[in-house]
């Protein structure tokens, strides 16, 4: 008996159409941010009718597989929005299914697959076929040891330092992939191979121009460079030619505006507070009373009128 069961399961999964027949095609070459990436789906078998099959993106953040063309109750106005949001086309000419990506971006990056709108669908599904984004944005240069706050305040473009200072400077750059950073001088035979650019006590010599560059790992058509300018002052130089010194006066200048603001508020309420205390409360005893003529206020008449003055 249970050899006819599971000759029956062989013999079935033989007979099922297309069964494991769906490939995926992308591109070879590693896709960068920006590009033109198309898909295809191939029946090995010529067993699938194309116009049943569509193509599917797997969302980390949704947990689930999901069309590019939906074809359930939301209607056409969802299939435009998924066309909009990721710039997707689907083609379906000579029995072939193409997607077509017009501008690859990161949120694009994950597996694909192809499959058919039939019953027990994962089952008849192409191997997933995952697409990597490369990207590399532009190097940002920051200087060690000097706060968040005032690397606001000044450019690392031209680094002006004093004599015998201690200069640490450091590059990075957001990648798909940790960068390969290298620093260099201009004029210069040396290569650091760092983010980091240490120069201890600086002296005359260790001024003019240093350029970082980030290389991607695997794409080495990425890379980005930052070139900045370092100055040594000699020592008869003001300390406020230096970076730091602009950054300590552009600091006190912020908070001595600071300071005047705070006191120029406080003398304005206290001298509205003063001159509302000055007034004093309303006396009700300068209001004015009507007079009758019996009474202790009443003035002598000097007619014959008995009616109340007022």
């Amino acid at each position: 008996m249970k050899a006819l069961i599971v000759l029956a399961v062989v013999v079935l999964a033989c007979l099922r159409p297309g069964f494991g027949a769906l490939v995926l095609k992308g591109p070879a070459d590693p896709v960068l941010e920006g590009e033109v990436v198309s898909l295809e789906c191939v029946d090995t078998e010529n067993e699938y009718n194309m116009s049943m099959v569509h193509f599917e993106m797997y969302s980390k953040y949704m947990e689930k597989w999901y069309k590019l063309e939906e074809e359930d109750e939301l209607g056409y106005s969802f299939r435009r929005w998924c066309s909009y949001w990721y710039s997707t086309n689907v083609r379906r000419e000579d029995g072939k299914l193409t997607l077509l990506i017009s501008s690859m971006q990161t949120r694009y990056s994950g597996p694909y697959r192809c499959t058919p709108d039939v019953a027990m669908a994962t089952l008849n599904s192409s191997e997933p076929l995952f697409i990597p984004v490369h990207y590399m944005r532009e190097i940002s240069v920051r200087r060690e040891g000097v706060s968040s706050y005032n690397r606001y305040l000044t450019s690392l473009e031209d680094l002006r330092v004093s004599l015998g200072e201690n200069v640490e400077v450091e590059c990075s750059a957001s990648s798909s992939e940790t960068p390969e950073y290298t620093w260099m001088k201009e004029g210069g035979d040396w290569i650091l191979p760092s983010n980091k650019l240490k120069l201890d006590q600086v002296r005359e010599l260790d001024g003019g121009k240093y350029t970082c560059t980030a290389r991607h790992p695997n794409v080495k058509s990425l890379l980005k460079s930052h070139t900045i300018s370092i100055t040594v002052l000699p020592e008869d130089a003001p300390w406020y030619e230096s970076t730091n010194g602009k950054i300590i006066l552009m600091t006190s200048a912020a908070g001595l505006m600071l300071l005047v603001t705070v006191l120029s508020m406080t003398a304005f309420l206290c001298r509205r507070a003063k001159r509302r205390k000055s007034k004093g409360p309303i006396d009700d005893r300068s209001q004015k009373k009507p007079i009758y003529t019996a009474s202790v206020e009443s003035l002598p008449s000097t007619t014959g009128d008995k009616q109340p003055l007022v």
